[in-house]
């Protein structure tokens, strides 16, 4: 019965050393974050409530892309809630698969003029996606 009771103890022990280190907090934070943004704005796509998502596809993307520009933000859409699904289960994965989505965003957002602040502040997101991968690297080793 002790040796359950010491387990239990050194167990939270160890969980509460992790959540006082700085750096598995901030890994948290980006988990939370990459988590729940990408699925929003994933499921915005079929309701268009914060922003006309279509306007920010780039035409020759639209050309050559199947049906309507609406149609390929629901795919859009859908995308970005598998990437935030990813983030919450598998942030290691998660977080190299949301970096690459969005430099396929800048990517976008450069060729449409006017939205070159937009690419920029996706660029800061794609840092912070690459580091929330680092970090995840970091604390899968680890397991708190």
């Amino acid at each position: 019965m002790s040796s359950v009771t010491t387990s239990s103890s050194s167990s939270t022990a160890r969980r509460r050393a992790a959540l006082a280190d700085p750096g598995y907090q901030a890994f948290v934070i980006l988990r939370t974050g990459f988590t729940v943004a990408p699925i929003l704005f994933g499921l915005d796509k079929f309701a268009n409530l914060l922003v006309d998502w279509p306007t920010y596809l780039a035409p020759w993307i639209d050309d050559i892309v199947p049906g309507s520009a609406q149609a390929a933000m629901y795919a859009v859409g859908v995308i970005e809630i598998v990437a935030g699904i990813a983030v919450a289960l598998a942030p290691r994965f998660g977080g190299w698969l949301v970096a690459g989505w969005l430099a396929g965003i800048i990517v976008n957002l450069l060729t449409v003029p006017g939205y070159y602040d937009i690419a920029l502040r996706d660029l800061g997101l794609l840092l912070g996606a690459v580091a929330l991968a680092r970090l995840a690297q970091k604390y899968h080793a680890e397991r708190p």
